[in-house]
């Protein structure tokens, strides 16, 4: 169900199971976050094979649980996973992704849609809601309006109007290409970025910590910043 190969520097996590929109049952959570942890590649790019991104959770799956609260719980983790890597995360939204897909794309780093992608939380319909970390990343990403206003209605929004929202990050024909084009960058310089972006500190701590990074930089590429000086 997951497949991970490394092609620039990048290592491209595919959900692999097409034939279900690449919905996720307990044990493909489990490849997922493996695929994740295990990267030392400085960008991970996730999308989904066939002509979806993800459909989240597995119904199949989902009606069989004896336990739904560690499903959710399980969930949450790999949102977390993907959320505190090292490396930079990319979710290349390449078609539909619904409910726990976009609670995972939410948990990434950057999310590149393709014009033919659709977003929607259907969860209320059927009496459920996205618990793998959705009703927290979402406002944060979005805000609280337009987070309850997707979510509590359920329906499903084009391109478009992600892009408006904040739902993707940008819209191009291959997102694959952005992972590749990020993972130009210096490596040590795009993990500091992320995690100090990502920092939940006091904002004077967060400034103290982005200085010493900086510092910490400074001294590791003093010979690049000085080439860079002289061109």
């Amino acid at each position: 169900m997951i497949r991970t190969m490394t092609e620039d520097d990048v290592r491209i996590v595919t959900l692999d199971r097409p034939a279900r929109r690449n919905a996720l049952r307990p044990p493909d959570l489990d490849a997922l976050e493996s695929a994740v942890v295990d990267a030392d590649e400085p960008v991970v790019y996730l999308h989904g094979a066939g002509s979806s991104f993800c459909a989240g959770a597995d119904f199949d799956a989902v009606a069989a649980l004896d336990d739904p609260e560690a499903f959710a719980r399980q969930g949450q983790r790999v949102a977390r996973v993907l959320e505190e890597s090292d490396s930079v995360v990319v979710a290349g939204i390449d078609g539909p992704a619904r409910g726990g897909g976009v609670e995972l794309a939410l948990a990434c780093d950057l999310r590149v849609a393709t014009p033919e992608a659709t977003l929607g939380e259907p969860g209320v319909r059927f009496g459920l809601f996205g618990a793998w970390g959705g009703t927290v990343r979402l406002p944060r990403i979005v805000g609280e309006g337009a987070a309850l206003d997707f979510s509590l209605s359920g329906r499903v929004v084009d391109v478009d109007e992600a892009l408006r929202m904040g739902l993707v990050s940008r819209v191009v024909d291959d997102p694959r290409v952005v992972a590749t084009d990020l993972a130009d960058g210096a490596h040590d310089a795009l993990a500091v970025v992320k995690r100090r972006v990502r920092a939940r500190e006091d904002r004077s701590t967060q400034e103290r910590a982005e200085a010493a990074a900086f510092a910490r930089l400074h001294r590791a590429h003093a010979d690049d910043i000085a080439a860079s000086r002289a061109e």
